[in-house]
């Protein structure tokens, strides 16, 4: 099954709108009225919601994935990736999404 997204609020809203328009579940935080919330809260609202968390905070999301690990927690995946133009983050995203299905994604972490 494909990836459902769920993207973090640091990341450009435009990004969620280009990914919409070539066939991609994805949602912003924002749409949700979800910002400000804690990583920790967005990322248990991701597995609720079985949607695969996207994130340019790399440091914070890789210590929450290590901590989910240890407690042996599941989550629905978690993207993470250094700060990158809108164009070069969604044709990056397009080619992990291809690679990826709902099952392997979850419980990993990939960099983008």
């Amino acid at each position: 099954m494909k990836i459902k997204l769920l993207l973090d609020e640091d990341v450009h809203t435009a990004l969620t709108v280009a990914l919409r328009k070539r066939g991609c579940d994805a949602v912003h935080v924002s749409e949700l009225n979800r910002k400000g919330k804690s990583d920790d809260e967005q990322l248990r609202y991701a597995a609720e919601q079985e949607r695969c968390l996207f994130s340019f905070n790399v440091r914070d999301f890789v210590v929450l994935h290590c901590e989910y690990v240890r407690r042996e927690e599941e989550h629905f995946g978690i993207i993470v990736s250094k700060q990158l133009p809108v164009g070069q983050t969604l044709h990056k995203m397009l080619n992990l999404l291809n690679r990826f299905s709902d099952e392997t994604i979850r419980k990993h972490i990939e960099f983008l």
